[in-house]
């Protein structure tokens, strides 16, 4: 039986929730690299819905770190930044973003999921104008297509899809590869997505990566999946029958009132062990393809 710190040593989490954030975070990204360090971790990424995060993981690394964990930042591309401003993109890969997100909970498909408040929202003002970016023949909108081309130019950076509908992503991932984009990201595509297991098949071999977020699954965090997770049967499935190299397990952890990320990640993986899934394939999952989407050596 391995133990915890062999399972956790050099893991690699590239969807973590830590503050300071407009919405409330059971933990900011110092505290989360404090964890990192103790737990044996290789690399975390932290994400923000409203607000890019490389500047401040760019300094908690530099000056709170022992050396041991790299932190990373990127950028959602929700109505908070411009949306597709492609300025934006510009900066923020300049200043080392990771991630550039598609539109998360400014997206239709998210607002149209959560009626009510959604766990990992804050308390803004303004309410959100909803994105959809298909245009009325059902092709995706210019200034889509400029953000894609603009990314095909950074081939260091991922490429993630966001909360948008299974059409607008089954538009863009063709598209992104057409246009040169390397490292496309497919997020949580059993959430809010909600894509048919043979569409994201298709996505996978085409070459994009699928992510398996820890908090979406049973018997990992009920307060911050909403209290209501998936079957493992469904991770079990794309474990099973789509290319590990193409599967990254992440937690999406850190929302107020859930468990800490570092704890979600063990608490999954040692449910994915005990379900028959190998270690060799979980640590394809959760250190050596992640590791490989970061370019860390």
């Amino acid at each position: 039986m391995m133990d915890r710190k062999e399972i956790l040593k050099d893991i690699v989490d590239v969807h973590i929730h830590a503050g300071p954030s407009v919405a409330a975070r059971a933990l900011d990204a110092a505290e989360m690299l404090k964890a990192a360090e103790e737990a044996g971790y290789r690399a975390i990424v932290i994400k923000d819905h409203y607000f890019p995060t490389m500047m401040g993981a760019d300094m908690v690394e530099k000056h709170m770190g022992n050396g041991t964990v790299r932190v990373f930042g990127g950028m959602a591309m929700n109505n908070s930044i411009g949306r597709f401003n492609l300025v934006a993109v510009d900066a923020a890969i300049q200043m080392g973003a990771k991630f550039i997100w598609m539109p998360t909970l400014s997206t239709k498909a998210h607002i149209d999921r959560h009626k009510g408040h959604f766990v990992g929202s804050g308390h803004m003002s303004i309410p959100e104008d909803p994105v959809f970016y298909l245009d009325n023949a059902g092709e995706l909108i210019q200034p889509v297509k400029e953000v894609v081309k603009f990314m095909a130019k950074h081939p260091e950076t991922v490429f993630a899809t966001g909360h948008g509908t299974v059409g607008e992503i089954d538009k863009l991932v063709p598209f992104a590869f057409e246009k040169g984009v390397k490292k496309v990201f497919i997020n949580h595509p059993h959430f809010i997505v909600n894509a048919p297991f043979e569409t994201v098949r298709k996505w996978a071999e085409m070459g994009a990566y699928v992510e398996i977020n820890a908090v979406m699954f049973d018997g990992v965090s009920p307060a911050a999946a909403g209290g209501q997770g998936l079957p493992l049967a469904l991770a079990l499935e794309y474990i099973d029958h789509l290319p590990c190299d193409r599967l990254v397990i992440d937690t999406d952890l850190g929302q107020k009132g859930g468990i800490m990320p570092v704890e979600g990640m063990h608490r999954f993986i040692r449910m994915l062990m005990d379900a028959g899934v190998s270690y060799e394939k979980i640590e394809m999952m959760t250190k050596i393809t992640p590791a490989k989407l970061l370019e860390l050596e």
